[in-house]
């Protein structure tokens, strides 16, 4: 008797098994809200912002036109950009007096970003401003998602890249190696663009 409920129970457990296997395979319709259409950024060639800087004066991009532009957008409350601001500076240091301009766009609240200047001793430009910031950021095409983020422009203004995270000394070797090779004709812009890209 018990062998044969253990055979009866075995064949159900593998009809229903069966039943389960199947019923899996049977498509379902779902109801899934489209995807929403991912935001399309209109790259600029030539940057052009004004923002004030930490005097409050208005600043307007075209002020260090015939220098090579390294644009960092960074904030007080961000440790790598902290981390990148002796770096920058030392790369101002370095490499101003060959036509290189840091700039540093802070997206932070006034107040702040002042405080913080106190120590830092910034040797280059610091403007500030919240969404006209990002707006500057996300001219690039690249859209905005966390700092730091480092625009680069090209002596004549126009924009050849972009790197997103913090920059460390073997970035800021490459840069200064794809301006200079621009410069003296080695690479074309688009050419540069792509070694931008490989940052």
């Amino acid at each position: 008797m018990s062998r044969i409920m253990l055979i009866f129970g075995a064949a159900l457990l593998a009809l229903v098994a069966g039943a389960l296997f199947y019923a899996a395979r049977i498509p379902v319709e779902v109801d899934v809200p489209p995807a929403p259409e991912p935001r399309q950024l209109e790259a600029v060639t030539h940057p052009s912002f004004t923002l004030p800087d930490l005097g409050g004066t208005d600043r307007e991009f075209s002020e260090w036109d015939g220098s090579h532009r390294l644009i960092n957008f960074w904030a007080t409350w961000c440790a790598p950009c902290r981390r990148e601001i002796p770096l920058l500076k030392a790369f101002q240091d370095e490499h101003g007096e060959d036509g290189f301009q840091v700039l540093g766009v802070a997206v932070d609240d006034l107040e702040e970003v002042t405080r913080y200047a106190e120590s830092a001793e910034f040797n280059y430009p610091v403007l500030i401003g919240q969404q006209d910031a990002r707006d500057v950021a996300e001219s690039s095409g690249i859209e905005f998602i966390g700092m730091p983020f480092t625009m680069f422009v090209a002596r004549d203004g126009e924009y050849v890249g972009a790197y997103m995270g913090e920059l460390h000394q073997s970035h800021l070797d490459d840069v200064v190696s794809i301006l200079e090779q621009l410069d003296n004709g080695t690479i074309s812009k688009d050419e540069a663009r792509g070694a931008f890209e490989l940052l």
